[in-house]
């Protein structure tokens, strides 16, 4: 053997070791949340997913065609995500079998006879799969699929699985930083007296009179530069009497929102002028919920108008706004939301706030919604981030009821929800708390710019700039920080990455006097706040104010801060 292709071996092997070793360390970890060598080196551009359950079995089986570039030479072992105790059961690249073997949640995929080892070459692999998939206990919250009867006793099936994963059900590159940019198709197989939705745009609906084999053909470049096209036969068994809804959506998607419903449905559709011209609005619930969604649903071109005013137009028109009726309380699946709320205003019938405002309107209907701007559009590349969905989504329920109703609504609203925050935990950390105390967080901030028009337009930009990409922390963080022109670097330490609420102190000197000072901040806290004698921007170091007796004894301060206020007995002038 050659030196040179010595060499070239070692090199390889030596690729291999690492990848393994990161892949090992990954499975320990959030594989989601961590890339490796062995998916670093493609990127997704398409999913064609096809997928079939079986409800007696609690099963599922499909392919997914991975279309996929390559962005590095020569790397041909390629990871894909799918948890256990789903399998993979075959793969097909440049219409060959290949090889492929199994760690924990992770499959190798050996593409070494894909012919497609240089940077920038398409290819696409066919993945085979089946096995009993994860069952939610407690959907959506603990993720996995759900297999339940509706009320006349039929199937009624699908999954949700924001935390656990998409991987949990189909394989695919279950990484949030890499969204397939040329959308997906979606293939639902079911029984003949049952309905397949999925996301995106019902492409056509299609019967199985007989089983089909399915002829892949591929092109590819021979080692010598002769290019063929190679032919391979898979059969791909469906039952006869079966139904095939073809759904196709052309934008890109999160892993984690791709996800088809199977019930007893019926659809029934409507439209909104928008920003972006004329929107379709599809409604896919049980046959016997029609006239009930169809008063419900009377808050859905409400809540687009106000929302596209706050955020800019909705991100997915070439992909309709869509309603399918759950049987669990709801996701954000994009241009697939999962409503699950029984018709009925209020969050299942009750006021989060406990002030009577968000009994008004469907909460289901506004706060899902909105991650479609934020969560779907704009989607954080790691989880550790999810505040970047939960915290604006969260004030996209105030700033509804602002345009829907008056701006003193949606302040009680917003103060109500605080009685909901713990600080137990750190946003930054994954906190339940990204959701109210995120949102009480951006309506503090707005406080501070005091412009609400500046404030609003912040957040169409936002929308603007990040339109349809995935996102850091720190870009979100730096991109507010520059449209306020505010140092927000302590704001958002404070926030995100504290548990102790800033406290405002203030102690009466005298009739004619007043000092205050921050407490429980870090150092450097110094956001201003307005009080009934004016801004003042307080920081660690005690500081005074004179007025007159009768205003010194009415003094408060906006109560749209989420802060706290203390007046103490006594408080040194250092």
């Amino acid at each position: 053997m050659c030196i040179r292709k010595k060499l070239f071996l070692l090199s390889l092997i030596f690729c291999f070791l690492a990848a393994e070793i990161s892949v090992q360390a990954q499975n320990k970890k959030d594989f989601r949340a961590i890339n490796t060598p062995l998916r670093d080196w493609w990127n997704v551009l398409y999913y064609d997913l096809t997928i079939e359950p079986d409800f007696n079995t609690q099963s599922i089986k499909g392919v997914n065609v991975i279309t996929y570039e390559r962005v590095k030479d020569k790397q041909f072992i390629m990871q894909i995500d799918l948890q256990q105790p789903m399998r993979i059961d075959s793969v097909i690249a440049s219409g060959v079998s290949v090889t492929f073997s199994r760690m924990g949640n992770i499959y190798k995929i050996d593409l070494f006879d894909a012919f497609l080892y240089n940077k920038n070459q398409k290819g696409a692999v066919f993945i085979y799969f089946s096995g009993k998939p994860k069952i939610a206990q407690k959907a959506p919250w603990d993720g996995g699929w759900i297999f339940s009867r509706d009320n006349n006793k039929n199937p009624w099936m699908t999954v949700a699985c924001e935390e656990l994963g998409a991987s949990s059900w189909f394989p695919c590159k279950d990484f949030l930083d890499d969204e397939p940019e040329q959308g997906m198709k979606m293939t639902i197989i079911t029984t003949k007296d049952l309905v397949g939705v999925g996301n995106g745009k019902l492409l056509s609906k299609k019967k199985y009179e007989i089983s089909e084999d399915q002829i892949v053909k591929t092109t590819v470049k021979e080692k010598n530069g002769k290019t063929i096209t190679k032919n391979k036969v898979i059969t791909q068994k469906f039952d006869t009497g079966k139904t095939a809804y073809i759904w196709q959506i052309t934008q890109p998607i999160n892993a984690y929102n791709i996800v088809p419903y199977i019930g007893d449905y019926k659809e029934f559709t409507d439209s909104y002028r928008g920003e972006k011209g004329i929107l379709p609005l599809d409604y896919w619930v049980l046959s016997y919920n029609v006239d009930k969604a169809k008063k419900q649903f009377e808050q859905v071109k409400p809540m687009l108008k106000a929302l596209e005013y706050w955020f800019g137009a909705y991100p997915f028109y070439e992909d309709s706004y869509k309603l399918v009726e759950s049987s669990h309380l709801g996701m954000e699946h994009q241009s697939n939301i999962a409503y699950g709320n029984k018709y009925q205003n209020g969050y299942l019938g009750t006021d989060r706030s406990e002030t009577g405002e968000g009994l008004k309107w469907d909460f289901i209907i506004v706060h899902e919604s909105a991650h479609e701007w934020f969560g779907n559009s704009i989607t954080c590349n790691n989880m550790a981030d999810m505040w970047i969905h939960e915290a604006f989504a969260t004030y996209a329920e105030t700033l509804f009821m602002e345009s829907t109703f008056k701006k003193e609504n949606a302040e009680k609203y917003i103060i109500g929800q605080r009685k909901n925050i713990k600080n137990d935990v750190s946003i930054a950390n994954g906190s339940g708390d990204m959701y109210d105390k995120g949102a009480n967080m951006l309506h503090t901030l707005r406080q501070w710019i005091d412009n609400d028009n500046k404030f609003r337009q912040m957040l169409r930009d936002m929308n603007k700039n990040f339109y349809h990409k995935t996102v850091s922390e720190k870009e979100i963080e730096d991109f507010m920080a520059s449209a306020s022109g505010l140092n927000l670097t302590k704001f958002f330490d404070q926030y995100l990455r504290q548990t102790k609420v800033p406290t405002f102190e203030y102690f009466i000197v005298d009739k004619e006097t007043i000092r205050y000072r921050w407490k429980n901040t870090i150092p450097g806290f110094d956001m201003p706040i307005k009080t009934s004698l004016g801004k003042l921007v307080p920081t660690n170091k005690p500081q005074k104010i004179t007025a007159k007796k009768k205003i010194i004894a009415a003094f408060s301060v906006n109560p749209n801060y989420y802060i706290e206020v203390k007046k103490v007995k006594k408080m040194s002038s250092r």
